[in-house]
């Protein structure tokens, strides 16, 4: 008789008596219709992140630094026009700022002139220390450009995988529910104990809970894409999945990717640059004790003038400045300009080794995960079929609920692992990507 309810109960499940989960509990909750890819997201950060123009601003201001430093090559010109009424007519010195021909009455316009000539390089050190402190901020600007490439694509690859986490999880509570009305329906026909119906009920809980929780990190996930891509509000366009390329395989080494890295990594190039432009600015300190020599010239008419004056006047000249003694400041710039140097370059040597200690690492990681994804794949297959047996065992009374739940605990964890490992994968594929150079 037991036997006989035990398949009348299945019977009635078979054909519909009960009700079974329905397909809205297994999709992903999703209210909008649009499509999002990675291409589309990477293109709108690069567009809407604060951090991307601020470092295109940073770079357009370091290049107007060169044209501040290069002006010192060229003439200047200055228009000047002068009027003076003097009391005293008869005044003809004056002690202080006011000179003799200042207490003159007249009215005079004319220019000035002063070309540079030499400081011997000082200017020229200055303008290549200014164009490679230039650089310097543009490879800082395509080092933002990288690490906005690589937020996206780490942001959107973790809601990839939370959303299959959740699928996973809806999976498993339909078919714990399921398990839970049959195990009631059996109890009902006296075929399994309370005790049964009791453990069934607390995996449902169990199955729901996970639920819960995976639908609060994919909103958390998606909230993170929005702020990677420079938006207010959190993403809600189905995201287009991203497929494991065939020839995705990593290098065999590490040391493939080295000198890959040294060549394209924009913060090393930074580093270089400044250690460039902290040598320039050394050299152009020590000729600071150089002479300067510069020409000037002058010319203007007076058309209102006391009588002893002219009406017009012009006259050039040269001016060669050579500096004597001024306390020691000279050599302490020098010797100061000297030891930034210095220390710039052994900040490139540092960034060298860390350089090859993120790629190694990088390396390792993504090494770990690509082999995973067939360890993962086996490992559910594996888990599917112990569930497969567990629930015959329990169906035919030889094994216990408390086997039936350790068999989907595993079956549910390798669930899980399996659909979030080809994100992992990706992501930590990025990660060596942008440590690479390869997102700049």
């Amino acid at each position: 008789m037991r036997i006989y309810f035990y398949f009348l109960a299945c019977m009635l499940f078979a054909c519909g008596l009960f009700p079974g989960p329905s397909l809205a509990q297994v999709a992903p909750a999703s209210a909008s219709s649009q499509t999002l890819n990675l291409a589309q997201a990477e293109a709108t950060a690069l567009t809407n992140q604060p951090r991307m123009l601020a470092a295109q601003l940073r770079r357009q201001a370091y290049a107007e630094r060169v044209r501040e430093t290069k002006s010192g090559l060229f003439p200047t010109i200055n228009f000047n026009a002068t009027g003076v009424e003097v009391a005293d007519t008869g005044t003809s010195t004056a002690a202080g700022n006011i000179t003799t021909s200042s207490v003159s009455n007249r009215f005079a316009y004319g220019g000035n002139l002063t070309q540079f000539i030499t400081d011997f390089g000082r200017t020229s050190a200055l303008v290549k220390s200014a164009r490679s402190s230039a650089e310097a901020q543009s490879d800082f600007a395509t080092l933002t450009r990288a690490q906005v490439r690589l937020n996206v694509r780490e942001a959107y690859y973790q809601v990839l995988g939370a959303e299959a986490v959740l699928r996973a999880a809806q999976a498993a509570q339909a078919n714990r529910q399921l398990i839970s009305r049959q195990v009631s329906a059996l109890a009902q026909s006296e075929l399994k104990s309370t005790l049964d119906v009791t453990f069934a009920r607390v995996l449902e809980s169990e199955a729901e809970l996970a639920v819960v929780r995976a639908q609060s990190a994919v909103a958390r996930q998606r909230a993170q894409l929005a702020t990677a891509m420079g938006l207010q509000q959190p993403v809600t366009a189905v995201l287009s999945d991203v497929t494991l390329p065939q020839n995705e395989a990593l290098p065999p080494t590490p040391d493939d990717l080295l000198k890959e890295a040294q060549a394209q990594r924009a913060d090393l190039n930074a580093a270089q640059a400044q250690q460039r432009a902290a040598s320039e600015f050394a050299l152009s300190e020590k000729r600071l004790s150089y002479p300067t020599l510069n020409v000037l010239a002058s010319a203007g008419q007076i058309p209102y003038h006391d009588h002893t004056l002219h009406d017009d006047y012009a006259a050039a000249g040269f001016n060669l400045s050579i500096p004597v003694f001024n306390g020691g400041l000279f050599a302490a710039r020098r010797n100061e300009a000297d030891r930034e140097a210095d220390a710039r370059a052994r900040d490139v040597q540092q960034m060298q080794l860390e350089v090859g200690e993120q790629v190694r690492d990088a390396w390792y990681r993504a090494e770990e995960a690509y082999r995973s994804i067939d360890v993962t794949s086996r490992l559910l297959a594996e888990s599917r079929e112990a569930l497969r047996l567990a629930q015959d065992r329990y169906e035919a009374g030889l094994g216990s609920i408390v086997e039936l739940n350790e068999a989907q605990l595993n079956e549910t964890s390798a669930e899980v692992t399996a659909a979030d490992a080809t994100y992992t994968y990706l992501t930590r594929r990025t990660q060596l990507d942008f440590v690479t150079g390869l997102l700049n």
